[in-house]
């Protein structure tokens, strides 16, 4: 465990908690960090509840599951995985106050679900955003489709099944993102809407929040069996060598 390293940082800010995720070049996702990452949303729910900032260290927002440790780890590391995944987009999705993804760089697959768990997302002109699993060769675990299909509405199927990432406009217009920032610009800018959206009576906030997403909520936790059947799909030996594929693909382009 000692060789992999990862931060979760949170700052007070004003009336806002900045959390950035920090775990290595790309701030890819493995067991350690989702479950780093939910213990410190769950704490924050319960110590303070206030606005929060999601952001990523260096020029990645988070570039989803580190796929290497997929292949290396089999069935017993997809089996740790993808539970941590749920609970960790479970934590985000359910927070009680405002959250702002600042997504200063590439978010993508799980690093798009975690983005599109905030309630309202930045993004930087240059930053990609997308769900690529599909294009991996894996299946969503049903609390990253509910996620998804909450944030994107008429355009979750294409989104989900296109598995492509857009920019600017095109992230806009299909709920992946709310407004595009300057980079320099934008953790300012997300602190500010974090703060403006902290100034709602808190009770309000959080009532309306549970409304709205209870649908959502209940087919997370009804969705056992699917998530079972998404555990067996991610440690089969066939996704992992399309993995090994997919990797080398993008190694060579």
């Amino acid at each position: 465990m000692g060789e992999f390293v990862t931060v979760i940082d949170i700052q007070a800010s004003q009336s806002a908690r900045v959390l950035t995720m920090s775990a290595g070049r790309v701030n890819a996702l493995d067991v350690e960090l989702l479950g780093e990452l939910t213990d410190a949303v769950n704490d924050l729910a319960r110590t303070f509840g206030g606005p929060l900032v999601v952001t990523g260290a260096g020029r990645v927002f988070c570039a989803g599951v580190d796929l290497n440790r997929v292949t290396e780890g089999g069935a017993e590391y997809t089996d740790r995985l993808v539970p941590a995944l749920s609970a960790a987009f479970e934590a985000l999705f359910v927070y009680p106050g405002p959250t702002v993804a600042a997504i200063n760089g590439a978010a993508i697959a799980g690093g798009c679900v975690l983005a599109c768990a905030c309630d309202w997302r930045l993004i930087s002109p240059e930053a990609q955003i997308g769900a690529s699993e599909v294009r991996v060769g894996v299946s969503f675990p049903v609390a990253a489709l509910e996620v998804m299909r909450y944030a994107c509405g008429a355009h979750a199927e294409e989104v989900l099944l296109g598995g492509r990432s857009y920019r600017r406009a095109e992230a806009v217009a299909r709920g992946l993102a709310h407004r595009v920032v300057a980079d320099e610009e934008l953790s300012a800018a997300a602190l500010a809407e974090a703060t403006d959206l902290g100034e709602i009576p808190a009770a309000a906030y959080r009532h309306t929040k549970a409304q709205l997403r209870a649908p959502a909520l209940a087919r997370i936790r009804e969705g056992e069996s699917v998530d079972r059947e998404v555990r067996a799909l991610w440690g089969a030996a066939e996704t992992r060598q399309g993995i090994v594929d997919y990797l080398q693909r993008l190694r060579r382009k």
